[in-house]
This record gives C-alpha cells, structure tokens and sequence, in this order.
C-alpha cells in the first residue's frame, strides 16, 4: 500500500515538475484518482517542501524553496513582493480581474466599488463582461487568468443566482483566489467553498414587508421579473409574510407554455396587480425593479388603481426610484459596499505572507438599506 503511494506522489512530481503548474482537478483526472485521494498526496508534499500548494492548483519548487514566479498562479507572499496580510497590506503590482455581467445598471456601482478599493491598494482591476451569454463567464475568467490576473471577482451567469443542477463546479477549480459577487452557492456545491460577498436580497425584501405591515397594510403582493435575485426576494418576501402572521396575496395564474417576453411579462404582472387590488384585497405590493414600477404605476391608474390610495408600492434597486413623478420608497442594496468588500477580502488573501489557502473563508452578506420617501 505505502510503495503505490510513493509511486502515486512521485508521478505527481514529475508532472508538475515538467509542467511548472497544474490544476488539482485535471490532475486527478489525468492520474485517474479521487480528488480526495488526490488531496492527501498534496498535502503530505507541500508538508515536505516538494511542491507549493495554491487554491485549485499546485506548482513546483525551485531549488531556493520558491514557487517559480512565471506560475499564473503568482498569488503567493513572493510574487506580492512583502507586505502583511489583513485590510491594507501592501497589493502593488497585483491584477485583480472581475468578470461581471454588464457594467450598467446595477454593476455599475458594484464595478465602481472594486476598482476604487483596488487602485487604493495599489493594485490594478481589469474587467471581463459576459452580457449574459451562456458559458461567457469561464471563457472571461480564462481569458483574464491568461492575460496574467493574480485573483478574481467572478458573477457567474447563473439564472436564479446560485449554480443548477450541474452548472458552476468549474469555478472552484480555478488556479487562484476567488471571490463569488453577489452570486451563492448552496452547501454541499463546490463553489460554496469559496469567498463570497452578496447582498441580503432575502433581507431587503422582508424589511419592505415590514415597512409595509407598520404602515398597517395586511395583504401584500410580490411583483418581479425573473432576475438572479427574484428567488431570494421571493424566500424573504415569503418568510416575512408567514413571520408576521399576513393573508397570502393571492395566487399567480398559470404563465402558459414557454418562455414569456419583457412585454408579455409586463402585462401579465399589470393584470396580476389590478386583480390582486381589485378583487384579492391587495393593498400594497413590492416591486421589482424601479423601472417596472415607474412604468406599471400609470399603467394602474389608468386602470382605475390609484397609487397609493389603492395600492402603496416599494421598490426594489433604488436606482431611480426618486426620479418617478411621486418619488418611490425603495430597497437599495449596497452595491458600492458589495464590489469593495469583495476587492478587499481577495486582496487581503492575495497580500497575505501565508499561503493564501490557509486563512478561512468567508461568506458576507451585506443588508441592503430602505429608503422612505413621501
């Protein structure tokens, strides 16, 4: 037993000897081995001094007890070039790369946050965009990685927000430090092992319940397009509606076969509302997002809903939300707060002087705030 293992961790060697770099998950494909199996090899190695650990790969050692600094994985203490770990160590020279779906709207301000706690620390933010085209975000992330990214902030194009059955795996197979921005992955999915900054969405949602409730409304809808966020508005939305002991707004017809359009949706939430108000008893509705509403609410007027006599709505976004004819109350994730606590926390692991696998990870949900406007 112990000779196949010594025989297993030699060809490990040589590969990553020959080959500078190796990712653990296609090595373990390659040898033929688990990779729990293949885990236990690594460690006993890096124990030893005979190859440097990294997240998601591993590297060869030079004789001087270095990792080579051509590895695309130069996210260790040597290639930072000094400085301590924790908020404000030194990040000179690092490429930090985010791959996010678009930089308008709501990204915006997610992609404004990390450039601007990116170039504070010296280093440099490069950014890939995937528009929401079906397998654009790895080929984004691969192209950053080769273009000598140290890190990345990754929103993968995942519909609901968090990975389907089979999607996702690759993104904790990626040969450096990772973040996840406003995107989770359920316990037990690989990707839930990374570092993850999001917005509480769950959280905004029952606090406009809330709001709502203490405004003396009993009976409130939940109106939304499908978004990455839509399922964690509907879990806090729900959540918040059973805690405080509401009557459930009545039901959403039937969507009919295959996928609706923008309009078709549209009017289909247009219809669900005046019936909900007209005869569900429906006093207050959340929606999402600003722009739905602002194009909804003379939409209801004309229908003979008045707002808000007849139905007091809030926003989900607060993007422009203040701009509607009678200015919105609203929800307002953070998203300047989510794009510079992700850059900082993987910042933090790339400056660290340990390897950067060895602090723990982190989850961090950031609440979003209410906006009560007359």
């Amino acid at each position: 037993m112990r000779r196949h293992v010594n025989q297993r961790q030699a060809q490990v060697l040589e590969l990553v000897r020959a080959r500078g770099s190796v990712r653990v998950a296609d090595l373990a494909r390659e040898l033929g081995i688990s990779p729990v199996t293949l885990r236990r090899d690594i460690e006993a190695m890096a124990a030893r001094g005979e190859i440097q650990r990294m997240h998601g790969a591993i590297s060869r050692v030079d004789p001087g007890g270095r990792a080579p600094s051509s590895v695309s994985a130069a996210s260790t203490a040597a290639v930072v070039g000094g400085g301590g770990g924790g908020r404000g160590g030194a990040a000179e020279g690092l490429v930090v790369g985010m791959v996010v779906p678009t930089t308008e709207y709501y990204y915006a301000e997610v992609v404004r946050g990390a450039r601007e706690a990116v170039e504070a620390r010296g280093a440099r933010l490069t950014v890939g965009l995937t528009r929401y085209l079906q397998g654009e975000d790895r080929t984004q992330a691969d192209r950053l990685l080769s273009t000598g990214a140290h890190g990345l902030l990754l929103t993968p194009n995942w519909e609901a927000g968090s990975p389907g059955p089979g999607e996702g795996a690759w993104t904790a197979e990626l040969p450096v430090p990772t973040v996840l921005v406003e995107r989770w992955a359920p316990p037990g999915h690989p990707a839930a092992s990374l570092d993850r900054v999001s917005s509480d969405h769950a959280h905004g949602a029952a606090r406009a319940v809330q709001h709502l409730v203490e405004q003396g409304h009993r009976r409130i809808a939940l109106a939304s397009r499908a978004t990455p966020t839509t399922a964690r508005l509907r879990a806090g939305y729900e959540a918040a509606v059973s805690a405080l002991g509401l009557e459930p707004a009545p039901p959403w017809p039937p969507a009919g076969p295959g996928p609706l359009s923008d309009a078709d949706m549209f009017a289909r939430t247009l219809d669900y509302l005046c019936e909900a108000v007209t005869a569900g008893g429906v006093t207050a509705a959340l929606v999402h997002s600003d722009t739905d509403a602002i194009m909804l609410i003379p939409r209801l007027q004309a229908r003979g809903v008045r707002v808000p006599e007849d139905l007091a709505v809030i926003t989900y976004d607060d993007e422009v939300a203040g701009m509607a004819d009678v200015p919105l109350s609203a929800v307002a994730p953070a998203k300047h707060e989510v794009g510079a606590r992700a850059a900082a926390l993987l910042l933090d692991r790339l400056s660290t002087t340990a390897a950067p696998d060895t602090a723990p990870r982190q989850h961090l949900d950031l609440l979003p705030r209410l906006t009560i406007r007359s």
